[in-house]
């Protein structure tokens, strides 16, 4: 019988040897959004803070940050809005990681996508998540649990193909499978044709379920005040016991049982309308009936445990990007988070308006921005060495 983590139940993992932290030593970007050309070193610092005034391009460094790891960026922007407005139409990031490493990601007009290059060779973009893995979290992501369903299905969704490089694929075929399926009830297709997109259909919603119930498991078993849940109906079989050729073949009776439609839309339960809960065990309430702060730092919890189960699962350290990072928190909030992320030894980039907000955050490099461009570079003193 198939085992499935529980989500409420978090699992155990063996601790495995430290590996040495790659860290970006040098980013350069040229004609990437308002930055025609601007370059950023690190000096080896954990912590990379980006500070300005809004529009002054602090979200645009970390998007090409977020982009080294062949993710299409953290804002999923199509390649030619990311070209800056009044330039040749192309862009380029190129790195220097501190194991010596080389990465570029690169844009044409005559391009379909992006292309890649590793020390200078030709490269695929899936060939960058092998040097960086990056994780982040912006803005958009400050209402999570009070928006819609769909953006955190969406949100988490992202988080479990961190490690399940097919997730993605199967979420955007179940979509596909579920449209052809409404096509198929409206034009009167033949029954046949609706029992094999229902196999279809069936296969790819267990799939589906198994990995986020599997990824809640795991991120549980790092979250310190917090807990993830998923529900929904083929989840919901699996957690209650089902192994996954049962809850087929449930899901399955229940697709046959449900082929007509309602005012000519299909109305259907799965995978595609589940959702993620977070309950907050300090407060004892779910996430979205806190504060907006204490929301804002459920989130960041949720990403510290990401960041630690890729390390305990890759043996890779990320890069945690965090942009507007110190919105919504008080001055306890922020020293308690950049202690976390001191804990988790990430090199962190973060954005803010005010420098001085970040002023105790220790072995950290300052990047001023302003219209596009990055005016000084200050490097603090590191406390550590001090010590």
């Amino acid at each position: 019988m198939q085992r499935t983590a529980n989500p409420c139940m978090p699992v155990r993992f063996r601790p495995r040897p430290p590996i040495f932290l790659i860290m970006i030593e040098t980013i350069t970007l040229s004609n990437f959004r308002n930055h025609e050309s601007c370059r950023i070193k690190t000096h080896g610092r954990h912590n990379v803070i980006i500070t300005g005034p809004n529009g002054a391009g602090k979200t645009a460094v970390l998007e090409a940050v977020s982009m080294l790891s062949g993710d299409r960026g953290l804002r999923g922007a199509a390649m030619n809005e990311i070209a800056k407005f009044d330039g040749n139409g192309s862009f380029s990031i190129f790195a220097n990681l501190s194991d010596e490493t080389e990465l570029s990601v690169y844009f044409t007009p005559t391009d379909s996508n992006r292309r890649a290059k590793i020390d200078g060779d030709n490269a695929t973009l899936s060939d960058l998540s092998a040097y960086l893995r990056i994780v982040w979290i912006t803005p958009k992501e400050d209402r999570l649990f009070v928006d819609a369903a769909s953006d955190r299905r969406a949100f988490f969704d992202r988080l479990v193909s961190g490690f399940d490089a097919t997730h993605y694929g199967r979420v955007a075929r179940l979509s596909k499978l579920m449209t052809e399926r409404a096509f198929a009830l409206k034009n009167g297709r033949d029954k046949n044709w609706i029992d094999v997109l229902d196999s279809q259909i069936a296969g790819c919603a267990v799939a589906i379920a198994t990995a986020r119930i599997q990824y809640a498991g795991e991120l549980n078993y790092f979250l310190k005040n917090c807990a993830v849940t998923v529900s929904g109906i083929v989840e919901k079989m699996l957690i209650d016991g089902s192994n996954a050729a049962e809850a087929e073949r449930k899901y399955l009776d229940y697709l046959h049982n449900n082929r007509e439609l309602v005012g000519d839309k299909m109305v259907l339960d799965g995978p595609h309308k589940s959702d993620f809960g977070v309950f907050n065990k300090t407060l004892n309430l779910p996430a979205h009936l806190t504060s907006t702060g204490q929301q804002k730092t459920a989130l960041l919890d949720l990403i510290l445990a990401h960041a630690k189960l890729i390390h305990t699962k890759t043996n890779k350290r990320p890069l945690i990007l965090l942009d507007e990072a110190a919105a919504h928190l008080d001055s306890e909030a922020r020293a308690n988070l950049f202690k976390e992320l001191g804990a988790a030894d990430a090199q962190v980039w973060a954005t803010g308006l005010d420098a001085n907000v970040f002023a105790d955050v220790p072995d950290a490099v300052f990047v001023a921005c302003k219209d596009g461009a990055i005016n000084n570079i200050l490097v603090a003193e590191n406390k550590d060495e001090q010590n």
